[in-house]
């Protein structure tokens, strides 16, 4: 599918609100399928969740400490569309690589 979010926005609990580069858009609970551990474990502080982006150059959600979201199975949860083939390591070829801190702190924030 390959599907890149374009806005991303903080609701209550672990719910994002995302719109897609198609116009699709809809609410996804986070919780309902992620373990907080790992990367993931901050994301349990409300505080820390609110701080979801949509990274510049990769169009995924994602937050400060590098833990981030597939947009494709974000997109199937909320289109209700099965994902037909989800192959992660040729999407993660396709990404840019990793920006350093000076570029980083330059991001736009999501409206959290």
């Amino acid at each position: 599918m390959l599907k890149d979010v374009v806005e991303v926005r903080c609701l209550e609990g672990h719910r994002l609100h995302l719109r897609f580069d198609d116009g699709v858009e809809g609410e996804v609970d986070v919780a309902a399928f992620m373990k907080f551990t790992g990367v993931f474990a901050p994301l349990r502080e409300a505080a820390f969740f609110a701080q979801v982006r949509v990274h510049p150059e990769l169009r995924v959600v994602c937050w400060p400490n590098g833990a981030d979201l597939d947009s494709d199975v974000l997109y199937a949860r909320i289109s209700k569309k099965r994902l037909t083939s989800h192959k992660p390591a040729a999407r993660m070829r396709q990404r840019a690589p990793s920006l350093g801190s000076a570029a980083k702190a330059s991001q736009p924030q999501a409206q959290c």
